[in-house]
């Protein structure tokens, strides 16, 4: 039996930023550091990029130990890093 694909519902600005407003200011700038050194590290694949690389690498893994501490969900990892083909 072939099982239907799981439905995404997409929550709504307002939802979505009142769920922001509820964690704590290090943990909103933690994800937000975060996130931008993905959107870097994604524009860096070019080998004479490496030191853009490894700052962003940097930025991810001191960001990462704030929001694994708060909460192992909230972790960015490779999945997460925008333009790749999932």
């Amino acid at each position: 039996m072939i099982a239907r694909p799981p439905y995404t519902v997409p929550v709504p600005d307002a939802v979505a930023d009142l769920a922001a407003r509820q964690l704590p200011p290090h943990i909103r700038d933690a994800r937000r550091e975060s996130w931008e050194a993905c959107v870097h590290l994604s524009l860096c694949r070019q080998p004479r990029y490496e030191e853009g690389r490894q700052a962003a690498l940097a930025r991810i893994a001191a960001a990462t130990k704030v929001l694994a501490a708060h909460n192992p969900g909230l972790v960015h990892g490779w999945g997460d890093l925008p333009g790749l083909n999932r």
